[in-house]
């Protein structure tokens, strides 16, 4: 086990420097920070290439799955300058970015899919992650992202659940042709020419897609969609946080598909 004490160590100012987006995307590497994170990342097949272990912080000893990998024991001055969870655990380590496309996509032969098109927010892209991994969708596809997925405020709102989705990077157009090419019906939400969500048939294959809270979605994706959907609200709201209203539309599929179980 190696150990590092100072915080001028090369190593230690290189992982400061993956807390930016453009350091992550030009080497190839991000930071999971926190112990239950790691434990999903590993179990997930995540490419772990350390872990940065300290000890007068952790809560737990080094789990024998953790002791796989290379394990960097560090002081607490360097663990919360590498860290940037406030309350800090410990644990944190580096692993090898990769982002799937669409020919890595694995679907059943009913499927829940969850589209995000230019969405901006890392921790509206997170809890959309944890929505979708509690309600069982099998993937998460996202058009022209706005924020990079390995953002530690995504890791740390998808309580580490990011590595337990399947999460796709494509193109709209490519979104709609591999729908098309499926059979996977797909539900556009929009504010106007829209039906009621609870309308909808989602025990059938089906995307639910969902824009940017500023923009919504594109003219392509409205134009592309099979049928348009939205959440009934009082006058003088148009819209909701875009987390909430997936959590809303995904936890009506799964309704849907419960019952269509049972029958």
């Amino acid at each position: 086990m190696t150990n590092i004490n100072s915080l001028e160590n090369k190593k230690i100012k290189e992982l400061i420097k993956l807390q930016k987006a453009s350091f992550r995307k030009k080497a190839g590497q991000f930071l999971i920070d926190g112990f239950r994170e790691i434990d999903l990342a590993i179990s997930s097949g995540v490419s772990i290439i350390n872990i940065f272990y300290c000890p007068e912080l952790a809560k737990k000893n080094l789990p024998a799955v953790f002791k796989r990998f290379d394990i960097i024991e560090v002081s607490v001055a360097v663990f919360k300058k590498i860290s940037y969870k406030e309350n800090a655990d410990g644990f944190l380590a580096l692993a090898a970015r990769e982002i799937k496309n669409i020919t890595d996509l694995k679907l059943s032969h009913n499927p829940l899919v969850i589209v995000l098109e230019t969405v901006e927010k890392p921790g509206n892209l997170g809890a959309i992650l944890r929505s979708a991994y509690a309600a069982g969708v099998e993937a998460v596809i996202l058009n022209d992202a706005q924020t990079d997925i390995f953002n530690p405020n995504v890791i740390r709102s998808s309580e580490g659940h990011i590595f337990t989705n399947q999460i796709i990077a494509a193109s709209v157009k490519e979104t709609a042709k591999l729908f098309e090419k499926l059979g996977i019906k797909s539900f556009a939400a929009a504010t106007s020419k829209s039906h009621i969500y609870t309308e909808a048939d989602f025990s059938e294959p089906s995307a639910i897609i969902l824009g940017s809270e500023a923009d919504g979605l594109s003219k392509e994706w409205l134009k592309l969609a099979d049928s348009k959907i939205k959440i009934p609200m009082k006058p003088g709201i148009d819209s909701l946080n875009v987390s909430v209203s997936a959590a809303i539309i995904i936890f009506e599929a799964l309704r849907q598909r419960n019952i269509s179980k049972k029958r």
